[in-house]
Formats: C-alpha cells, structure tokens, sequence
C-alpha cells in the first residue's frame, strides 16, 4: 500500500491565513482532532510567534474519499503578534504527552488585540494573548493513512 498523494485529492495541499474570527472558525474546524506531541508546540518570544506541527485529519478530503480510509497530513498552524502564551492542565515537562486539539477559539479585546484558545482534550488548553489575529496553517507533507483508518468518535459519556 502506498501513501496517498495530493494530486489524488481535490485542491492538493491547504496553505490558509485567518485574520478575524470567521476566518478562525473555518481553520478550527480543519485541525479539529489533530493530534501532536507537546513537544511540537513552540513559542519564539523574541519573533512574537507560536507554532505547533499538527497531524491533522484531511477533512476537506472526505466529500471525495467515498470508500477510502481516513487521512492526516502534517500541518504547521501558526500564530503570529503573540504576546504571551499560557498553559492550563497541562505539564510541559511530560516530554511524551501526545495532545489532541478540540478548537480554537478567538475572544476580541480592545483595538484588535485579543485571546485565542486552543482547547484540548482533557481539559487542557493553551491561551495565546495577540495584539492582533495572524494565524496562518500550512500541509506541509503528502497525506498518509490515519493509524485508525477512521474519524475520531465524540460520543458523550452517557451515549457508551
């Protein structure tokens, strides 16, 4: 079996930028269930920037995927005029924690600036303060089969 490859695909890699919370929505919902390790999350303080290396699920592939199995791709999300980073629920220490981001979000302020947070499952998530919304995703490798062949479940805890 050989990885899939973008010309395979509609529209081949995703290279987008969100500069206002609408544009936000619509990148959230792209990197909702990627997965990465702690370790692939950076904040550069001197170049005002935070990045993560996300695997991210192609769900903008499915529509034309009838039949094959899940893909990821790695995807670099990044977010620029970034103040400062906080972290809740999670230790930066763990070195092998893998995180799975559920959203992101973006809460104006005033004159542009604002928070974006990433939320995460199990109750972590990472709080970026910007002094305005710059946050670009880019593939930056071919597709490759999902490990689980499938899309992540969200049944609640009362539905198991």
């Amino acid at each position: 079996m050989s990885d899939a490859r973008f010309e395979d695909a509609r529209g081949g890699p995703l290279r987008l930028r969100a500069l206002d919370a609408e544009d936000l929505t619509l990148i959230s919902g792209l990197v909702q269930d990627s997965v990465f390790p702690i370790t692939e999350a950076r904040y550069d303080r001197a170049r005002r920037r935070f990045g993560l290396l996300l695997n991210r699920i192609r769900r903008e592939d499915r529509a034309v995927a009838e039949g094959r199995a899940v893909e990821r791709v790695r995807t670099v999300l990044v977010f620029d005029d970034v103040m400062a980073v906080r972290r809740s629920g999670l230790d930066p220490a763990e070195r092998d924690l893998v995180l799975s981001l559920l959203s992101v979000t973006f809460e104006p302020g005033e004159d542009g600036t604002g928070r974006v947070v990433l939320t995460l499952a199990g109750d972590g998530a990472i709080a970026l303060e910007v002094e305005s919304l710059d946050c670009t995703l880019r593939d930056v490798t071919q597709p490759y089969r999902a490990p689980s062949g499938r899309l992540p479940d969200h049944k609640e805890a009362d539905d198991v």
